[in-house]
């Protein structure tokens, strides 16, 4: 006789009862209670306290001979889990776990709902093999998997049906851009509520020929939702404009914005690009939750060491202070962690940024207008004439700019800026490569640090790596006998084994006889000082390391291009 059979046989209070952790009477106190509540009698059960969830469902277990598995352990697909419709998942406490040609594996709460596996095994036209999981498990994934997804689609449905076949009504949409009970309010409403919930550091709503994407960077990696509901996307966009007050006839170029919303009791100050593509205009917008705060240089994740440089050279009087990386690596997050601990009364601050991300107290901080021509180099200029202590330059992007910086950082200014580059040693050639006199690098640069940001592996469901063989010729010897992990995937990082994200950082210190170097523009010398230097450590080995200390995984770092042939 199979499991099903089984089922359809067993009554778990005489199960209980007949191997003593019931008796007769808690039986019947518990069926009562079952008769009057509606409550099922194995839930009635857990609520009374005569039995524990863990207890009842191993009996099940054995007594069904179906598996009882931990969610925790198993390494659930959401994509897997969204294929069952989230109004039955949720009907009848179940989870779609896998699906084959002709089963599924189905996790249930309360395996003995012989209604529900009928149903399920309709819906599908296939084999269910149930197993038996914890309810509470069960839902935190369900939430998980589904999250807004639900009420996006349902939104986005609604949204579509209000426009219609026709094209969208921007008299209308404009009419309703104070409304927050319009349809488009409450699906953009419903989409911030989403990224924030799952820590998204940007939205894109891209249309496509028949379908609108709606895809969240969450630790640095996209994930999509495609909606047959591509006529909405004009409407998404009307609004998003309205409310980052630009022009919503021009659809031919693109336009940049900002705007403030407050979601799920937070402050979050949006940035806003939009940019004319082939089926209609791709949205991006960045996110930054301003009740976090700024970060200390404690907080933002730099090696002891590394930390104790940083920090000895920002505290000297003059100088430039690189920090480079690519867009999204956290080089403004560091910056600000060293600005809060120079922003003392003893100190004028100024900040010339595109756009001012962090406000501090006490900073003087210019957003440029290039419109009216207040761009870097006219705000520059004036600054070093309202005597700053520090001065911190958003980014240096041409000749001009890089020569006010650095000329700056030459006389009695600590000068804070960003340079795009794909590591430390690069960054300084790159500014001579721009056009800056070699003499000018060499007398104003004082330290660079390069960084990047990489996925943290969840510590509750990371397991010890099995693939480290696929990365041996990647690298040195001396790691290949070391212990690393791999990700699991659990409810508390929606199943992708990583929770948020770790920096890893590189730092050089520039010594005289590289600024030797670099004034007769020996670069060959230079990059052998550097590389020998004992400051300097590569963004590889920081890397290598955070995989050792199970911060991350070899995997994530060979992704962010950070696992190099060091043996090279």
């Amino acid at each position: 006789m199979n499991a099903i059979d089984d089922i359809k046989k067993i009554r778990i209070g005489d199960i209980l009862v007949n191997r003593g952790i019931l008796t007769t009477d808690q039986l019947q106190l518990a069926l009562n209670e079952h008769h009057k509540t509606g409550i099922r009698l194995g839930k009635t059960l857990i609520r009374l306290g005569y039995v524990d969830e863990f207890h009842l469902l191993s009996i099940l277990s054995e007594q069904l001979d179906i598996p009882f598995i931990q969610l925790d352990s198993f390494g659930v697909s959401s994509v897997i889990v969204r294929s069952l419709k989230e109004t039955i998942a949720r009907r009848y406490r179940v989870l779609l776990l896998e699906e084959s040609d002709d089963t599924i594996t189905l996790g249930m709460s309360d395996p003995t709902d012989i209604f529900c596996l009928d149903d399920i095994a309709n819906i599908f036209n296939k084999k269910v093999n149930p197993v038996i999981v914890r309810e509470s498990e069960l839902l935190d994934i369900l939430d998980d998997s589904y999250g807004e997804t639900g009420k996006i689609v349902s939104l986005a449905e609604e949204l579509s049906d209000e426009i219609g076949e026709d094209s969208v009504d921007v008299n209308r949409i404009t009419q309703d851009a104070v409304d927050t009970d319009a349809p488009v309010a409450r699906l953009i409403q419903k989409i911030f509520e989403e990224a924030i919930r799952t820590s998204a550091s940007d939205i894109h709503i891209e249309p496509d020929e028949t379908v609108l994407r709606i895809r969240l960077r969450i630790d640095g990696v996209l994930s999509e939702q495609v909606m047959d509901k591509k006529r909405i996307s004009a409407a998404l966009v009307v609004r998003l404009k309205l409310m980052a007050h630009l022009d919503i006839s021009e659809k031919r170029l693109p336009q940049d914005g900002r705007f403030n919303v407050r979601v799920n009791l937070k402050n979050i100050d949006v940035r806003l690009s939009t940019m004319p593509v082939q089926h209609g205009e791709s949205v991006v917008l960045r996110l930054l939750v301003l009740d976090d705060g700024v970060r200390n240089l404690d907080e933002i994740g730099i090696k002891p060491d590394l930390k104790v440089a940083l920090r000895k050279m920002i505290h000297q009087p003059y100088g430039l202070v690189l920090v480079t990386g690519p867009t999204g690596s956290g080089k403004t997050t560091t910056l600000y962690a060293a600005l809060s601990e120079l922003n003392t009364s003893d100190r004028k601050i100024i900040t010339v940024e595109d756009p001012v991300e962090y406000r501090l107290p006490r900073l003087n901080q210019v957003q440029l207008k290039e419109k009216i021509g207040l761009d870097f180099n006219a705000i520059l200029r004036a600054s070093l004439r309202q005597d700053p202590d520090v001065l911190l330059v958003g980014e240096i992007r041409d000749t001009v700019s890089a020569e006010i910086t650095l000329r700056a950082a030459m006389t009695g200014h600590l000068v804070l800026s960003t340079l795009h580059a794909n590591n430390a040693i690069s960054s300084v050639l790159r500014l001579i490569d721009i056009g800056v006199d070699n003499f000018l690098v060499a007398s104003a640069l004082r330290a660079v640090v390069a960084q990047r940001l990489v996925r943290r592996l969840c510590n509750k469901c990371k397991l010890p790596a099995s693939n480290i063989a696929e990365y041996v010729d990647l690298i040195d010897d001396q790691y290949r006998a070391m212990s690393f992990y791999q990700a699991g995937g659990c409810s508390q990082c929606f199943n992708s084994g990583y929770l948020g994200r770790i920096g890893v950082f590189e730092y050089l210190e520039i010594t005289e006889d590289m600024a030797s170097a670099l004034r007769v523009k020996d670069i060959s010398l230079f990059t052998s000082l550097a590389l020998q230097s004992t400051s300097y450590q590569s963004l590889s080995t920081s890397a290598l390391a955070l995989a050792l200390a199970g911060d991350t995984s070899l995997e994530e770092i060979q992704r962010s291009s950070l696992l190099l042939d060091m043996n090279n």
